[in-house]
């Protein structure tokens, strides 16, 4: 725009935008813009009521005063008041101390919560992510519990380790983990393990024994339950099923009903989040042959009555590609 604020005593405006192609409009809203900056930049007139610079010096010294540092403004402005002193208005000496001292401000330390990242994982094979959490089971009497310990495969939904404690305790919990990663031939660097943030999972013990292993932690945002979605949906098909009893009598009856159960959600289960397939179907690599199988079946079926499918061969439902706990959104996705 200098070009054309340079040739326009010459040659005009108009000429000047045209010479240079700037359209007029745009040449005057930026000359609109630089005058108001400019206008903003001169000094306002001091209003005729304003305090003058030694009343609001002493405005400043009384509030910073012993007798009223530690006082709010209309709180020393009642005080003032009460002695028969009249400085400012309560408004003048708020604006007094904050726009020109930054005196008004909370004096306490506040708490200051750290920000928490979204977990984001990904799974596309069994022993790629595990999810694990603790919940609790009525026992014989009011305010008696048995705790349940479970670690779930997100991609195949199978129960890779469980167990019943009177407690939940750190040193438990890194038993289990720790029993789970040998019978699963875990590597170093090949499993992430997610959990929530209770006592036992963000224990130092765990984080000592998964550091040892070669796993990396990740846990859920505080009083966040979609962080850990697998965990929460496997204990309400636990504590739905029809065979769930209102309250165990011992350890050994719940550990014998656990025993029942994971058993048959591991094998017999067929679990829709995995097409209907079992967890350890999915878990050990026999999808494919299931899912063939079923093909035959369908395609048996549509020859002998095609016109029950409308002329269409059916196909069993497809084995998810991935598992994920927080999905990026799409946008997201293709920007990367």
């Amino acid at each position: 725009m200098s070009l054309v604020e340079q040739l326009s005593p010459f040659t005009g405006k108009k000429a000047a935008c045209e010479a240079l192609l700037v359209p007029r409009a745009t040449f005057y809203r930026h000359q609109g813009a630089k005058s108001h900056s400019d206008s903003s930049r001169a000094q306002r007139p001091v209003p005729p009521l304003a305090l003058s610079s030694m009343e609001r010096q002493t405005v400043i010294d009384v509030l910073h005063s012993e007798q009223f540092c530690d006082d709010a403004p209309h709180q020393a402005y009642a005080k003032l008041l009460d002695e028969g002193r009249y400085l400012c208005s309560i408004s003048t000496m708020y604006r007094i101390l904050g726009a020109e001292h930054g005196s008004v401000r909370e004096r306490r330390k506040q708490v200051q919560h750290p920000s928490y990242v979204k977990p984001e994982l990904l799974a596309t094979a069994p022993n790629q992510v595990w999810s694990w959490d603790i919940t609790k089971l009525k026992g014989p009497a009011k305010w008696t519990y048995f705790y349940l310990y479970v670690i779930l495969d997100i991609f195949s939904r199978y129960v890779v380790g469980w167990m019943i404690a009177h407690r939940e305790q750190a040193v438990l919990a890194k038993r289990l983990i720790q029993d789970s990663c040998a019978k699963q031939d875990i590597e170093p660097g090949q499993l992430t393990v997610h959990a929530d943030r209770g006592s036992s999972m963000k224990s130092k013990l765990v984080a000592h024994l998964l550091s040892d292993l070669g796993v990396t932690k990740t846990h859920s945002r505080p009083h966040v339950s979609n962080d850990n979605p697998y965990s929460e949906a496997q204990f309400k098909t636990l504590k739905y099923c029809p065979q769930f009893p209102k309250r165990f009598g011992s350890i050994q009856d719940t550990r014998s009903f656990c025993q029942g159960f994971f058993t048959w959600y591991n094998q017999e289960h067929r679990h829709s989040g995995v097409a209907l397939m079992t967890p350890e179907q999915v878990h050990y690599g026999l999808a494919q042959q299931v899912y063939e199988r079923r093909s035959e079946v369908l395609a048996a079926a549509f020859e002998r009555n095609s016109n029950r499918f409308k002329g269409n061969v059916p196909t069993p439902q497809s084995l998810p590609a991935a598992a994920w706990i927080n999905k990026p959104a799409t946008e997201e996705l293709e920007s990367n």
